[in-house]
């Protein structure tokens, strides 16, 4: 019998808690299918794709490769067209690209029952922000506040913003004026805020949901004190389900076989 292949590609790539997320799916649905890590940049990403043979179903791609593959799909869903962003592949008669980065917060915030919210706050204008913004508009966000080191880096967010009917405001980390309903944090791990800085987003950020989640907590979610906090790790699996819809029905809103099941396997493995 011919392999079905699929795999995580990126760089780093060692960290990755997809393979396991993954084979818990794929064990629960009686699929034989094999799922690894490869450690790809961006350099070597366009050869490493053209080495693939007809075994391989899809990948999916971790930082820096989201770009690369966005420029490598053939047809791309609206969040990927949304965001530039392609964090799966599905190979066929096209090359299929989707970014199921944004349900993944969508989903990951209404489990913790976060279901609408008016005023945002995103931490960081790297590719993260984009999904996050588009995030915040479907969950009906009217202004969203970029808080960044560099505030220039937000103009493209600004752009997208237009494009989605929110208003977007960058500003410095410092200089926060916005009371947010909710604060997305997407700075990279391990990231430390000073307190004057992590204070007063805390004092006026709502809910915080922190894209980052190794280590756990992380400083921001300690400066959160008694405010209500999200882990990234919510994102990584429901990002992950949306994934294995994707590579089983190829479409990331058709629910799963027994799809209750395969998330309670996912969700032991984190």
């Amino acid at each position: 019998m011919t392999a079905t292949r699929l795999a995580v590609w990126g760089d780093p790539i060692a960290h990755s808690k997809s393979p396991a997320l993954h084979a818990a799916a794929y064990d629960v649905l009686g699929l034989d299918w094999e799922y690894d890590r490869r450690q790809v940049n961006a350099a070597g990403f366009a050869e490493s794709l053209g080495g693939l043979d007809a075994t391989w179903r899809g990948l999916s791609l971790t930082m820096p490769l989201k770009e690369e593959a966005f420029r490598a799909a053939t047809t791309r869903d609206a969040h990927a067209e949304l965001t530039g962003a392609v964090n799966t592949l599905l190979f066929g008669d096209d090359i299929a690209g989707y970014n199921t980065d944004v349900g993944g917060i969508v989903d990951a915030l209404a489990e913790a029952g976060v279901t609408t919210v008016r005023s945002v706050r995103i931490l960081g204008a790297g590719a993260t922000a984009a999904s996050a913004l588009v995030a915040a508009a479907e969950l009906g966000a009217e202004r969203v506040e970029v808080s960044a080191r560099r505030p220039e880096r937000a103009a493209g967010l600004v752009v997208l913003g237009d494009r989605l009917g929110v208003t977007v405001e960058p500003r410095a980390l410092d200089d926060s004026a916005l009371d947010a309903d909710l604060t997305i944090a997407t700075l990279p791990s391990g990231i430390a805020l000073p307190p004057e800085i992590s204070g007063p987003l805390a004092a006026r950020g709502g809910t915080l949901f922190d894209a980052a989640y190794a280590p756990w907590p992380s400083a921001l979610a300690v400066a959160w004190g008694g405010g209500r906090v999200v882990s990234g790790l919510g994102m990584l699996l429901h990002q992950a389900v949306r994934q294995i819809r994707i590579f089983r029905h190829g479409d990331p809103l058709v629910s799963l076989p027994g799809e209750a099941d395969v998330v309670a396997a996912m969700r032991s493995v984190l």
